[in-house]
Parts: C-alpha cells; structure tokens; sequence
C-alpha cells in the first residue's frame, strides 16, 4: 500500500509498521533477504531516506539484521524475539542448552498428543536424512537434518507461541547442534564427533508416534542431559 499520502510526520512509523507487518504476516520469514532499500522506497512510495531509518530501527530492535554487501535479513518475527536472540548469542553452550531443554521438552510432549499424520511423515523424512547423512559422514547434512528433526517435533506441537519462540533462537540451536557434530579443536580439521553419534533420537520418533507423551518427554530429557554432560568435558 502506498505510503505517499500520509503526512510527513511519523512517516517513519507508518513504514515500520509497514514493514514489520511483513513479518507478522509471514510473508518474510526468518533468515528471509527483505527487498532492497530501493525496492521498497518504489513499492511505498516513500522517500529512500525514510525506508533506511525505518529499516535502522527495526534492525536496532533486532527484527532485521543489515549485512553489508548481502542485503537485508529477517533476524526474529519480533521484538522480543531479537531481544531473546541476542541474548542467546552472548550465553554460554549451557546456558543454550538449558534454554533448548525447557522448550524441546515439552515440545516432544505435546507432539505426541498432538501431531497429525502430515507432521509424522515429516519428522520420519527428517530422521532419514539424518541417518543418511551420518552415514555417508557428511556431517553438513547431518547437523542441517538434525536441526529439521527438532523442529519437525516442535511443529507437531501445533503450539503457535511455542513454534514462534523456537524460530527465534533457531540460529542457537544450529549452533549448539553443530557444536556436537564435530570435534572442537583445529586439529580434528572438522571431522565428525564419535559424541553425534551416540545421540539418538529413534526412541523420541516412536514415542512420538505411539502417542506416548510421558516417554517422549524422557527421551528429549535424556538427549538434552547428554549434550549437557559433553559441554562440561
């Protein structure tokens, strides 16, 4: 909608609202490139001056995240979001691991309550793909997999609030995941960690799919503890 017809003042606001409804909407995803400066000064009908400090502010808020010579990124789907992230990003692999353990907990247990046939046939998709990727000791593929099974099950959930608060700290969960994934110290020159592979998760799958809420909260219990005892070796 063009913005050109509304008053000078507070034009500024009228663009971050514009655009922050973007994001709201869904329409620009997290890890999303937003259009250029450029673009959206056509598409608004405003001038490029006004849509840099709405972009400012809402990359100060910590929505989008200006990378220079790459564009414009979605970095949350909300302020409190950005803020959680940036959080995140400055604690400690405990710290995160604590965080993923309140959340992926009772996602697992919802998801067994919850998940439909659809949501089934993508954490089995997931789960594939994580075997085959360790298999073949591609350990890209693996933390990528990895990270699609864990959200796969937080899906299930059917949980809006919790899905949205999962997408804010995805970035720190593919952290943590591929903290694992490989060993930590430039001698290992990136070679799978022996620890990946001792994580399971084929029980958390079928507790998932029997329906069994009580084990499925064990078994993602008993992954996050594992992780947890790796990160104070």
């Amino acid at each position: 909608m063009p913005l050109a017809s509304t008053r000078r003042t507070g034009l500024v606001d009228q663009v971050i609202s514009q655009l922050r409804a973007q994001i709201d909407s869904g329409e620009w995803g997290v890890g999303d490139r937003i259009p250029t400066e450029s673009e959206l000064s056509d598409q608004l009908e405003v001038g490029r001056n006004t849509v840099r400090e709405a972009v400012r502010a809402l990359a100060h808020a910590g929505l989008l995240e200006i990378r220079q010579g790459a564009g414009t990124f979605v970095r949350a789907s909300s302020e409190l979001g950005g803020a959680l992230r940036r959080r995140l990003e400055r604690s400690r692999l405990r710290e995160n691991l604590e965080v993923r353990r309140a959340l992926e907990v009772e996602a697992a247990r919802l998801a067994a309550l919850r998940h439909s046939d659809e949501d089934m046939a993508d954490i089995d998709r997931a789960m594939d793909l994580r075997e085959e990727a360790w298999r073949a000791r591609d350990m890209s593929a693996f933390v990528e997999a990895d990270f699609t099974l864990h959200r796969a099950v937080v899906n299930a959930t059917h949980n809006t609030l919790l899905i949205d608060l999962y997408d804010d700290i995805a970035q720190v969960v593919y952290a943590s995941i591929a903290h694992t994934a490989y060993e930590q110290n430039e001698e290992a020159g990136g070679q799978p960690s022996t620890a990946a592979e001792g994580i399971d998760h084929s029980k958390l799958v079928e507790a998932v799919r029997a329906a069994d809420a009580t084990a499925a909260a064990r078994e993602a219990t008993c992954y996050i503890d594992e992780l947890l005892s790796l990160a104070e070796e």
